[in-house]
């Protein structure tokens, strides 16, 4: 996919403050846990040192999903990509704290990181937990999962592999299943919206919106 003469963009930059304790794991655990964004293909057995299932997640927002996740399942290999440095720094302090040797980050562009660094056939699984819905209809066109994007994804996943989305916008679930089901390559492992797998941990904020009688919808397809 060719993104040069397009200004496509994973996200819309927010940037809000950077704690003294994320801005000092940002400075020191960046280049021992970051994988500096550079054209050119990367080879993700050699960054984790092993042969392993690896999953990707983008937007990890501050990381603690991500941290959890990798903790629990240690036989995976995740690289996350996020581009607001308060959520980077977040995840590093907690790797380096917990001891996580299954988690990479880069700080980047998911368009360009999957356009450039990563090879078709790569991951088993790909989560994009709780994404900016841009619930106005004017925003629609800075959504994440645009039916282009989720080509890109398809294209970077194995065969069999899974794309797992999460949101607690009832309309945004409703035109995520719509994009996933039009893609040839997809198909859903549920009738329509899955159970919340035990892999996904439930968040302090979802707990709390459940209690007010709030939804969330987890949406799984697989690689045909």
């Amino acid at each position: 996919m060719d993104t040069t003469h397009r200004p496509i963009r994973s996200f819309v930059l927010r940037q809000g403050r950077v704690s003294n304790a994320q801005q000092r794991a940002h400075e020191t655990l960046l280049p021992k846990y970051g994988i500096p964004y550079a054209p050119g293909l990367i080879d993700l057995d050699h960054v984790f040192g092993r042969r392993a299932p690896k999953i990707l997640e983008i937007g990890f927002g501050m990381g603690e999903t991500t941290a959890a996740i990798a903790a629990l399942h240690p036989e995976n290999d995740y690289l996350g990509i996020e581009v607001h440095t308060p959520g980077v720094g977040s995840l590093l302090k907690t790797i380096e704290e917990e001891g996580l040797t299954n988690v990479r980050i880069v700080q980047h562009d998911a368009v360009e990181v999957l356009c450039h660094m990563i090879g078709h056939g790569t991951f088993d699984g790909v989560h994009v937990f709780f994404p900016d819905p841009w619930p106005k209809k004017r925003h629609h066109k800075r959504r994440l999962l645009q039916p282009a994007f989720v080509a890109l994804l398809v294209e970077r996943m194995k065969r069999g592999a899974y794309l797992h989305v999460a949101t607690d916008w009832q309309e945004y679930a409703e035109y995520v299943l719509a994009v996933l089901k039009n893609n040839p390559l997809l198909e859903n492992t549920a009738m329509d919206y899955a159970p919340r797998p035990a892999y996904r941990p439930q968040t302090k904020f979802e707990t709390r919106g459940l209690k007010l009688g709030h939804g969330v919808w987890d949406v799984i397809f697989k690689r045909r």
